[in-house]
Formats: C-alpha cells, structure tokens, sequence
C-alpha cells in the first residue's frame, strides 16, 4: 500500500467524524462495551492506544462491533504494525514516524496516520506522499494558531490534532480548513468506564459528534 493509498484510506476514517476518540484500555471487559456506546453516539472511528498489556485483544474485541472502525495508535515499530494488523486494525496511528515505521506500513497495507509536529517533518511526510496527517502534542505545540499558520504555506496537508484537546477548544481546530477531525480522550472518561456508564459515554460522543454537522 503506498503513502497516496494510505492518506486516502486516512482521509475516509477522519471524515466518519469530528472526533477520533483516543482510548486507553486498561480492563479488556470495559472495551466492546465502550465501542458499543460510542459507536451509538456517532463516533465510529476508535483509535486504541498500545499502551497496556491488553490493548490489542481490545481492538479484537472492538473489531466484532457493528459500525465500529478500529484502528491502533501509538505505533513505534514494525512489530508494533504486524500485531496492531493481526488485531484487527483497519487503520494505524503514530506519534511521529520513521522510516521503518512507514516501510512496515507499506509492507503489511495498514493505513496510517503518521505524526508530525514540525514544518519539516510535514514536509518530509508529503514528499513520502501522506498528505493526511496526525499533529502531535497539539495544545503543547502552537496549537490552533500553528496549524492556521502552517496552512498557508502547506495547503497540501490536511490534520487530525490530538494531544490537550477537550471539548472546550475542539472548535478552535474544526473550524481551520486544514483539520479534518480531533482527537481526543475526554469522550471515554476513566470513572464512567470503571462504574460501567455506558449511557454516559454516549451522552459524550453525541456532544462531540455535533461539533460538526
């Protein structure tokens, strides 16, 4: 899969919604109930962090919800991009990237989201082709007001920012033109998942699903 085919695939998941919601799976029970529950709230793209012992038997999990997109975040290295795939991942999320990282990509056709937080980097990245990418830690670098600015110069990329956004400030990304969706874990709160508040985490996804209509 090239860096083109990629950023397409990228360009659909980020346009099924505003938000992207970033989940930290620490209790493989909590994950196809909370699929379930943001799905039902409009948020079908679900991007599992691989940062605990059980987040990829989560993704197989959530994988089995109808309406769900599932993809793996916190990509480093290749067998990060082999497993997350073997998961059941329809789709890939790196803090940053590296040339290993975007040749395992290529190599086991998982779509991915590559992160970059300066104009090189995002220059680098659209010369490799992906012209969809992750901006991150977006709020602790230049937020809303870096990406504006790099917009002019680099009208080719388009952005999902994650890192420090909430519902509070999600608008003040939307409404560039070069943000596509936001991510962010403010939609799967760590106390409803721990009381089984289902209801509640749909309450949160219908919120940030009408950011944007």
């Amino acid at each position: 899969m090239t860096p083109a085919e990629q950023s397409a695939r990228a360009l659909d998941v980020c346009r099924l919604a505003p938000v992207v919601p970033v989940l930290v799976i620490d209790d493989l029970a909590h994950a196809k109930p909370l699929a379930q529950a943001l799905v039902a709230g409009g948020l079908p793209a679900l991007e599992v962090t691989l940062r605990t012992p059980c987040a990829l038997d989560a993704i197989r999990a959530m994988a089995e919800v109808p309406g769900g997109v599932v993809g793996a975040g916190t990509l480093l290295t290749r067998a990060d991009v082999k497993a997350a795939k073997e998961a059941g991942a329809t789709f890939g999320v790196s803090p940053g990237s590296t040339e290993a990282l975007l040749d395992a990509c290529a190599e086991f056709d998982l779509p991915l989201l590559p992160g970059a937080v300066t104009a090189s980097e995002v220059m680098h990245l659209l010369e490799r082709g992906y012209t969809v990418q992750k901006f991150f830690p977006a709020e602790q670098s230049g937020g809303a007001a870096f990406l504006k600015s790099i917009g002019a110069p680099i009208p080719q990329v388009s952005f999902c920012p994650t890192g420090g956004i909430s519902l509070k400030n999600a608008m003040d990304y939307l409404a560039l033109k070069n943000i596509l969706c936001v991510g962010g874990s403010w939609v799967a709160p760590k106390d409803a998942m721990a009381r089984g508040d289902w209801a509640a985490i749909t309450t949160l996804a219908a919120e940030a699903k009408a950011l944007r209509a």
